[in-house]
């Protein structure tokens, strides 16, 4: 089947209307980009990350709408108008789509990756280049963590480096589950991965058994009372500061924590909070990222 992808350009305030109009109107996949873009009069959309950007939508919107070739686009763009009350069809262009093998030109996209001294993560597509190195076998997915992100690497980095046979570990915000899996296979014992998202805990178990990591996960109503000789969280600054009063408590006298998902300019700040608990500070600082790690006091 061939597929074709149906462009129009309008204002603002209906580009996102009319992306949903489409899609319920049976379009395969919509998009939506700034249609100045490669010029002037380019207008950048997102801020930093934990930030409320200040504009949601470009000036000037492209909408792309991919359609198989059993859909007429005009007939779709004028119901989706008409769905939507504009005065008249706006005017659109027609692009063909080259058939690819889209699984392969996907995988294609994502190599293997080296982090830290001897560990590897590999798509399951992928043979690892080490095989004697700290291997994690995780495909890209919908929870947050493949190693590619600054923040993950750094938590990652830090793991290798501080990790110890026995030692317990809670991972708060486990997302993929990417930390705990390295915790463990680094010889942390017992491993717990926390996070508020049932479908990353899912992520994370599957995950586990792929790399037969002996790791619990739950939500956070799960997580039982106790302390952890290392808690690793890797989420943002906002939230960070937010629990440090209980992550702090997590920590037994004299154990570590290692806290990431911090721009640089934000490390001072979110140091301070955990200093009445932790003698902490910045360990690594990677592409404008840090990782605070600290000890907390007896």
């Amino acid at each position: 089947m061939s597929y074709r992808e149906l462009i129009v350009e309008l204002e603002r305030d209906r580009a996102e209307e009319l992306s949903d109009a489409l899609l319920d109107l049976g379009a395969l996949s919509v998009s939506v980009e700034d249609a100045d873009a490669d010029t002037p009069d380019e207008q950048p959309l997102f801020g930093e990350p934990g930030l409320t950007p200040e504009r949601t939508a470009w000036q000037h919107s492209r909408v792309i709408a991919l359609i198989g070739e059993d859909q007429d686009p005009a007939v779709l763009l004028a119901a989706a108008s008409n769905e939507l009350g504009l005065p008249e069809t706006p005017k659109h262009t027609l692009r063909e789509v080259e058939e690819q093998d889209w699984v392969r030109l996907t995988q294609s996209q994502f190599e293997p990756i080296p982090i830290g001294q001897r560990i590897w993560v590999v798509p399951s597509w992928h043979d690892a280049p080490d095989p004697d190195a700290l291997v994690l076998e995780l495909d890209p997915g919908l929870a947050f963590g493949t190693g590619s992100h600054p923040t993950t690497r750094l938590c990652m980095e830090w793991l290798e480096q501080h990790v110890e046979t026995g030692k317990s570990l809670l991972d708060y915000g486990c997302g993929s589950g990417i930390l705990a899996i390295l915790a463990q296979k680094c010889g942390a014992n017992p491993v717990i991965g926390i996070d508020i998202d049932p479908q990353a805990v899912e992520s994370a178990r599957h995950n586990s058994e792929r790399n037969r990591a002996d790791v619990t996960y739950g939500l956070p109503d799960d997580l039982q009372a106790g302390e952890f000789d290392i808690v690793v969280a890797n989420i943002l600054s906002n939230p960070l500061k937010l629990m440090a009063s209980m992550l702090s408590s997590r920590v037994k006298p004299g154990g570590r924590i290692a806290l990431s998902g911090i721009l640089a300019r934000q490390a001072e700040e979110v140091a301070q909070v955990y200093a009445q608990w932790i003698d902490i500070s910045v360990w690594r600082e990677h592409e404008g990222w840090v990782c605070l790690a600290g000890t907390r006091r007896a």
